[in-house]
């Protein structure tokens, strides 16, 4: 690929219904939840079906800046696929009923070219075709740098929140929305995702992040965070996030 194609592809518009954002829990690894992105991004404003979707491992290895060898990313990628095929996702309806949804319906791989085909399942319509309403959209650039899996999904999350400028969460809730159920002390929570991906986020994304603690008794049991659109000026905090961006996905 062209270093223009790279940049091109780079910075496709993922679009979600808020719903799949705010009312889902889902367990994907960092890896996992960029190609469920990346997938996304190749769907169009005027798609009314949900088609294959076909890319080349290099490609997709190309753009979003993971070193590319071909028989150890065919591999991996593969397993990856398999993952993401085995899991589900639980979604809570309008109706406060919770069902469960697939992300892909049926992946197929060609080890000679290095391609990849993959249908996204249908029940995924609603929420990824024609929205006019309640949905967020950014750029698949913004996450392309962030490494941990919870700034991923906390930067998806925040970001369906921006236009209100503050979100707040119970920490339990929070914990669930992003998979963090397992750090079971405040201290771990703070330590080993919150901070990491508030940070991430602030280096390597369009927002800025702040949070305040909320304390009931003893006990921190709500979060608030406040979000601030980062390309405004003064320009050299943009000048620093493309640098901060690039050089994790350029790294030599």
């Amino acid at each position: 690929m062209k270093s223009q194609d790279i940049l091109e592809k780079r910075g496709y518009s993922v679009v979600k219904h808020n719903d799949l954002i705010q009312k889902s829990r889902y367990d994907l690894s960092a890896q996992e939840q960029r190609i469920i992105l990346y997938l996304v991004s190749k769907i169009k404003p005027e798609d009314n079906d949900l088609h294959s979707y076909e890319f080349e491992i290099k490609e997709f290895c190309e753009v979003c800046g993971i070193d590319y060898d071909n028989g150890a990313n065919y591999k991996y990628i593969k397993q990856t696929l398999k993952g993401l095929r085995d899991k589900s996702i639980w979604i809570t309806l309008e109706n406060g009923k919770e069902t469960t949804l697939a992300w892909i319906d049926k992946v197929t791989m060609d080890k000679r070219s290095g391609v990849v085909e993959i249908k996204i399942d249908d029940m995924m319509k609603p929420y990824l075709l024609q929205l006019k309403e309640k949905f967020t959209k950014y750029s698949l650039y913004f996450t392309l740098a962030l490494k941990s899996k919870y700034s991923i999904r906390l930067y998806e999350i925040l970001k369906s929140y921006q236009k209100l400028e503050q979100c707040e969460f119970e920490i339990d809730h929070l914990k669930t929305m992003i998979d963090a159920e397992t750090h079971k002390l405040f201290a771990n929570f703070k330590a080993k995702v919150l901070d990491i991906a508030v940070r991430e986020i602030n280096d390597c994304s369009d927002i800025l992040v702040s949070y305040e603690l909320e304390k009931q008794g003893r006990k921190f049991n709500k979060i608030k965070f406040t979000l601030k659109p980062k390309f405004i000026e003064p320009i050299e905090e943009s000048i620093r996030t493309w640098k901060n961006i690039e050089k994790i996905l350029n790294k030599p």
